[in-house]
């Protein structure tokens, strides 16, 4: 889209709604119940495909399934970050009513991340198509190696940054409520919720460098690629409380990623020669994303 105009109003819209989340029906800590992160998710959901209804109003079908298609391919492979983020929570012992607070902040930041990837990457591919092949070769390199249990094992508390992290600010010896900086002997320090938030801002970095890549290999609209991305993380959050817990259940979800970066970066390899549909690549997703899920509940209900 040339104009500026839907831009405006998307980034106008995504900050009034963040600015009502925090400020007005979070603004006290608490712990978020499964009702509340069941409602949040059907509203983030149907925000989304409402939003999906206005690209299809202005801009056709192709521009819709693109942008379905990549709304989709980005919830699925954002399932690896509730599982860090769960690990995250655990192990930096953060309470339960400070958790929206650190993805609150912590979504502020990936949106900033992600949208600075993408402007870069739209650029990147237009000036040099040929990226997509190396994209293509990195996402094919990077499901082969989730499929065979040989990704990355990302281990926030343990990385380099996090450790200069400790060695520049003081952090304080507790949590002091949700309050990321508070005071150590006269001087400001940082409590552990900062580091935990950094983590989290780490653990999204790292992740977009999988996502990113494949929603290339759908459309490289940056408004569509933008806008996808921004409304599947907004939505995060409330998937995180709504699904941390039964996760584990999901035996074979990993294989199914690791199959969706396989098929959407060959999807990217043989686009010169073969060319696959949108629609067909969003059945693929589908597909896959429901086999997982039903296989992984019958394995359990085996077991």
């Amino acid at each position: 889209m040339n104009s500026l105009w839907p831009w405006i109003i998307f980034l106008v819209m995504v900050l009034a709604l963040l600015a009502l989340d925090l400020g007005v029906f979070n603004r006290r800590p608490h712990a978020v119940g499964f009702r509340e992160a069941a409602g949040w998710s059907a509203f983030w959901v149907g925000l989304s495909l409402a939003f999906n209804l206005g690209i299809y109003w202005r801009s056709g079908t192709e521009s819709a399934l693109q942008f379905l298609t990549s709304y989709l391919l980005e919830k699925s492979l954002s399932a690896d970050n509730i599982f860090l983020f769960a690990l995250i929570f655990t192990s930096m012992r953060v309470a339960a009513e400070y958790q929206h607070r650190v993805l609150y902040w912590g979504v502020l930041g990936a949106l900033v991340m992600r949208g600075l990837f993408i402007v870069v990457g739209v650029q990147i591919v237009r000036q040099f198509h040929a990226v997509l092949y190396l994209f293509a070769i990195f996402l094919l390199v990077m499901g082969v190696r989730l499929l065979f249990h040989e990704g990355r094992k990302f281990d926030p508390g343990n990385s380099r940054f996090i450790c200069l992290v400790r060695k520049i600010f003081p952090i304080s010896d507790g949590y002091v409520g949700g309050k990321f900086f508070t005071r150590c002997g006269g001087s400001v320090c940082a409590t552990p919720l900062l580091l935990v938030l950094i983590m989290i801002e780490l653990a999204d970095l790292t992740f977009a460098m999988d996502s990113i890549p494949a929603v290339f290999g759908v459309t490289q609209d940056a408004f569509i690629i933008f806008t996808s991305n921004v409304l599947a993380i907004l939505g995060l959050r409330s998937l995180y409380f709504l699904l941390a817990q039964a996760m584990t259940r999901f035996r074979y979800l990993h294989p199914a990623l690791a199959v969706i970066l396989i098929l959407i970066g060959g999807r990217m390899l043989l686009a010169r020669w073969v060319y696959i549909p949108t629609g067909f690549a969003l059945l693929g997703i589908v597909l896959v994303l429901g086999t997982a899920i039903l296989t992984s509940l019958i394995a359990e209900k085996r077991a």
